[in-house]
């Protein structure tokens, strides 16, 4: 059974199956702040993404995220220690990489597992 949550045109925000959510690459929606409050913003987006498919970010297993400018990776470390529960960090890359848009500061995609039924 597959599930897809936020079905838009060109790709799902997630895709539910075999035990797993698979998120999208999440972008920020207001561009026009720093790394900080965009990755704030897309974590939020993550949460309720997970919220809706009946899980949460201490699911999560794996997480990728890109930032175009690997000099924010500290500022937004700060974000992410903040938002990851304690004990509970998954498996994560952090490259940098040039964005669909020159406004956005960070995306993240992850995989999440799903609580046994």
């Amino acid at each position: 059974m597959i599930r897809r949550i936020g079905v838009g045109p060109r790709l799902s925000a997630a895709t539910v199956a075999g035990g797993f959510v698979f998120v999208s690459g999440q972008v920020p929606d207001d561009l026009s702040t720093g790394v900080e409050h965009q990755a704030r913003q897309v974590l939020a987006k993550i949460d309720a993404i997970l919220a809706e498919a009946g899980t949460g970010k201490g699911a999560i297993v794996t997480a990728t995220v890109w930032l175009p400018a690997i000099g924010d990776f500290a500022a937004f470390n700060t974000v992410w220690d903040a938002w990851v529960p304690p004990g509970e960090a998954p498996a994560r890359a952090c490259v940098e990489s040039r964005l669909a848009h020159p406004g956005i500061k960070v995306e993240i995609g992850c995989i999440a597992a799903l609580p046994a039924a």
